[in-house]
């Protein structure tokens, strides 16, 4: 039973786009592993910006000065 964690910044994906990440990683399990698709389970987590952190800088802050 593969568990997949997405982790993205909220940023408006939208519940489509979501949706299709959740069907293509579902079937590219499926197609290179061979796992059952119903018994695959994909979790897409959204997180602040600044919450998410690269380089000892939030996200938020690396956008604010362009990096």
């Amino acid at each position: 039973m593969p568990y997949v964690n997405i982790k993205i910044t909220r940023e408006g994906a939208t519940s489509e786009q979501k949706a299709r990440l959740i069907a293509g990683v579902t079937s590219l399990l499926q197609t290179e592993l061979g796992k059952n698709p119903a018994t695959t389970v994909v979790v897409i987590e959204e997180v602040d910006t600044d919450n998410w952190g690269i380089g000892g800088e939030s996200v938020t802050v690396r956008r604010q000065k362009g990096q």
